[in-house]
């Protein structure tokens, strides 16, 4: 053997071990796995983040013991309890005043103590009301404190708490014993002997305050499958409003455009020939018309996002940071998902942004349906945020946080899963430009966002509330609607409210009105509300577009009414300048369809006032923190809270708060968005995304001297000159091979053309 042959096999040799070694490192990797990427940045929060952050399970436990031990009451454990009894129907983070919390945020205050507020319902008194105690400290308290009549100027009544558990499967207990009333009926309309029928729930209960009765819609069940879409035509309307359930009662019947006063009366009518009946099929599970079984074999995969060096982005408790972003985030069980302290390269834009509620008005010529407004923080829009689909309802690589609540229960729950935080490449420039003039370039940079994800499911419908972070500074503001289509019986002209969706369903026309709240501090001062109109100027031999600014001196001025006209360029606005002389701002950029609101001669107005205004600016105050009350939808002929009361044409110019100790005052502005939704058969088996998204912007408007994302590391930039297909003028070029999807994309320089 010469000296050459055993240098190939030693070279062979080493090869193969070297292989081996690697085979035998990588195994039991997940396929794809990727080095996480170090942070660009540190995250100075020190626990900050905390003073918002929602109540830990042990935390909640710890209130519940408090109030069992020192109320003197005998409180009932509420998935149990029956209107005659006392409980705890919720706790939840008490959010601390707002000069208190930015005396702490900005260093020149003490840590406020962290309390929680408490709702009882106080049903075993010789005056049954709902209570609201703020208990604290936490984690281990010492003192309670009634805040019901600072709150709302006196007691809540007792006819105004929403519904419990308990409360349902008594009144689903009744209306199975109704139902065996009229059996030959069920059996020739609906195939039924009355236990395969469920039952959905309407509201507000009644038609005036005091009331607590309910129309309730039957359709049959149907497992696997939204049953919101197999009505049989039959409603009725139960009155629960006494605290003894064995005195709840079957007021009024309902089938096929006739009212009966009982089931019993239905039974004799049917058996006297005197009803006009509809047989309806029990649906056959191979044909349920809202079925979202798939119907074919699943194909090859679609394109998934990676991230090539792991997430860019970090997720320290409550908070999290991405390039230059800073975010606090939470769930409140009632409203949903909210935010606070945003901050963007260090200042603070945003002290608040929440969700504060979401509204469904119906039409229908069935009762159930034409008396439905859902007003759905009542139900629980943070409650019922399930957890998420990996890699549908977020993307695989998404971090996935726990939310915990106590409500109905003595016991914490948890919602695994149910949150989102990721960063998605929207496969659009954020900017670009292509020059093929003087000299060739290209320039430009991909739009990133950091995504903060919920998704409610309120019965039928599902929400997808995000919050977005772009890299220009700007805040987006997103929401879906999605899930089943509530439905009535076809009779009669019903299509005069809908469309027919199946063979005796009509899908019922509805609005959607989302409400948010948003506490800009631009600049870190309340700063003024101005507006831009670009009216054509006449006065010469060429017409010119022009502008004029004004600056809105009081509230009423600041409430830009459903359809009525609005600025399109309306921002909250610092006294201090930028570099070019322009006072530093955030404008506010609306995206929605909404429908007509509620009239206001509608004696339920007041309660969901807020569906008025696109948006409405008011001075903040700590004795308005929500534009609503989860007690609003139970008896919206008195509201516990009516957000038009909030606007009463107060200044909202002249002071500026310098900082947290200085007096002054802060602006708030109330968005609402939404759209009309006629269903159609495309809604079925379900309502799809597109199309069904409405939101707005905080958009920065001479706040920076230049776009702060010409400082984003993802910018590319080369010429005619350089080779684009290399890492040094193209990092995208050049992705680890190890992260890149295995199917060959290309050379860089192939598809430009530069």
């Amino acid at each position: 053997m010469n000296v050459r042959t055993a240098l190939v096999l030693l070279a062979l040799a080493l090869a193969t071990i070297f292989a081996l070694v690697c085979v035998l490192l990588t195994r039991g990797r997940a396929p794809g796995a990727c080095p996480h990427q170090p942070l660009a940045q540190e995250d100075p929060d020190d626990g900050q983040s905390l003073v918002f952050a929602d109540l830990t399970p042990a935390e909640l436990a710890q209130v519940v013991r408090y109030l069992q031990g020192h109320l003197g009451l005998r409180l009932v454990d509420a998935a149990r309890a029956n209107p005659s009894d006392n409980c705890i129907a919720s706790v939840e983070l008490q959010v601390p005043a707002k000069a208190e919390a930015l005396r702490f945020l900005d260093g020149a205050g003490a840590r406020p103590p962290r309390e929680a507020l408490a709702v009882l319902y106080f049903g075993d008194q010789p005056d049954p009301n709902v209570t609201e105690y703020v208990v604290g400290p936490l984690p281990t308290p010492a003192y309670h404190r009634d805040v019901t009549v600072r709150r709302y100027g006196g007691k809540v009544p007792y006819h105004r708490r929403p519904v419990t558990g308990k409360e349902y499967m008594d009144i689903n207990a009744l209306i199975q014993r109704e139902l065996r009333k009229a059996p030959r009926f069920l059996a020739a309309c609906c195939e039924s002997d009355g236990t395969d029928l469920t039952t959905l729930t309407t509201a507000p209960r009644g038609f005036k305050s005091g009331d607590r009765a309910t129309w309730f819609v039957l359709f049959h069940s149907v497992a696997g499958s939204g049953y919101y879409l197999s009505p049989v035509g039959l409603e009725v309307l139960v009155d629960h409003r006494d605290l003894r359930v064995s005195r709840w009662q079957l007021r009024h019947v309902f089938y096929n455009g006739q009212y009966f006063v009982s089931m019993a009366d239905l039974e004799e009518a049917f058996v006297a020939n005197l009803l006009e009946v509809v047989r309806v099929q029990k649906p056959r599970a191979e044909a349920v018309l809202g079925s979202m079984r798939p119907r074919h074999q699943p194909s090859s995969p679609g394109p998934l996002q990676y991230e090539p060096q792991g997430p860019r982005y970090s997720v320290r408790g409550n908070r999290v940071t991405f390039q230059g972003w800073s975010i606090t985030f939470g769930m409140n069980p009632n409203s949903g998902p909210r935010l606070f302290d945003i901050r963007y390269r260090g200042e603070r834009i945003v002290y608040e942004l929440s969700l504060q509620e979401a509204l469904a008005l119906y039409g229908s010529n069935c009762p159930g349906g034409m008396s439905t407004r859902y007003l759905d923080g009542s139900f629980g829009i943070g409650r019922f945020a399930y957890e998420l689909v990996r890699g549908l309802d977020c993307p695989y690589t998404a971090t996935y946080v726990d939310q915990h609540y106590l409500v109905e229960s003595d016991t914490p729950k948890t919602n695994q899963n149910s949150l989102c935080i990721f960063e998605h490449d929207a496969a659009l420039p954020l900017r670009r430009h292509f020059s093929d003039s003087q000299s060739f370039y290209y320039g430009g940079l991909r739009k990133t966002t950091l995504v903060i994800r919920a998704i409610s499911t309120l019965i039928n419908y599902d929400y997808i509330w995000d919050f977005m972070f772009h890299a220009s500074g700007a805040v987006e503001v997103r929401v879906h609607a999605t899930g089943y289509i509530s439905t009535s019986f076809l009779h009669g002209q019903g299509t005069d409210y809908g469309s027919r969706v199946g063979p005796h369903t009509l899908g019922t026309m509805h609005l959607h009105h989302m409400h948010y709240k948003v506490d800009l501090d631009v600049d870190g001062r309340s700063g003024c509300l101005c507006v831009m109109k670009e009216p054509w100027s006449m006065q010469n031999t060429i017409e010119r577009l022009y502008l004029r600014r004004k600056r809105l001196e009081r509230e009423d001025e600041a409430a830009f009414q459903f359809n009525a006209p609005m600025p399109r360029y309306l921002s909250f606005v610092s006294p201090n300048p930028n570099k070019w002389g322009h006072p530093r701002g955030y404008r506010i950029q609306i995206i929605s369809f909404a429908g007509d609101p509620l009239p206001t001669s509608s004696p339920m107005e007041r309660a969901i006032s807020w569906g008025r205004y696109q948006l409405a600016v008011t001075r903040r105050k700590e004795e308005e923190p929500s534009s609503t009350s989860i007690y609003n939808q139970n008896d919206p002929w008195t509201p516990t809270v009516a957000f038009a009361d909030f606007i009463n044409n107060e200044t909202i110019t002249n002071e500026v708060r310098r900082g947290p100790l200085q007096p002054g005052w802060d602006l708030v502005a109330w968005i609402s968005v939404g759209f009309l939704h006629v269903p159609h058969a495309e809604d079925i088996p379900n309502t799809v995304t597109v199309g069904n998204g409405v939101g707005f912007f905080l958009r920065p408007y001479n706040y920076f001297d230049e776009d702060p994302s010409v400082d984003s590391p993802d910018s590319i930039y080369f010429s005619s000159e350089q080779d684009p297909g290399i890492c040094g003028a193209n990092p995208l070029a050049c992705q680890p091979p190890a992260c890149t999807p295995h199917r060959h994309l290309g050379a860089f320089s192939d598809q430009t053309g530069v």
